[in-house]
């Protein structure tokens, strides 16, 4: 089960990446050019949101079935030398995307709620931007001198 919760994870990361990076791109154009806000931004924000809850949801399974985070659980912080994988996953990875899911889910939230066009472009251009920077920092990446994985996980 592991392994295809693992597998699910790797593609939701990928659909997080795109799907915020398009929420920025339109909204940083449409903020820029003065639109109105569409239909169109509206989903944009809504399947951001969806899909990284939905990312979150199959992280949060994996953070208690994680081998890893396992080890970390038995170690312990006060032990840990160094960041290991154990402390990447058990520590910084979780509590980067938990505050990344925030980010977002407040950002969608607030830009929801605003009357104005340029006040929900502007909170999900912030928001959002700061919660991909945060994402794109505790991803394992396979460079990553932190925590190695592939790119994408068979």
């Amino acid at each position: 089960m592991f392994s295809i919760l693992l597998f699910f994870h790797s593609i939701f990361r990928w659909l997080v990446l795109i799907s915020l990076s398009l929420t920025i791109y339109s909204s940083a154009t449409s903020l820029a050019t003065k639109s109105l806000f569409t239909k169109k931004d509206d989903q944009y924000r809504h399947w951001t949101a969806t899909i990284i809850h939905i990312q979150f949801m199959l992280g949060m399974v994996m953070y208690f079935k994680s081998p890893a985070v396992a080890r970390f659980k038995t170690i312990g912080i006060a032990t840990a030398r160094g960041i290991t994988e154990s402390t990447f996953f058990g520590v910084i990875h979780i509590s980067m995307m938990i505050t990344a899911v925030i980010l977002v889910t407040l950002g969608s939230a607030f830009a929801k709620r605003y009357q104005e066009d340029k006040k929900k472009f502007s909170i999900m251009l912030l928001c959002f931007s700061i919660a991909l920077l945060i994402i794109l920092a505790a991803i394992p990446w396979p460079f990553s001198p932190m925590a190695q994985r592939p790119f994408l996980r068979p």
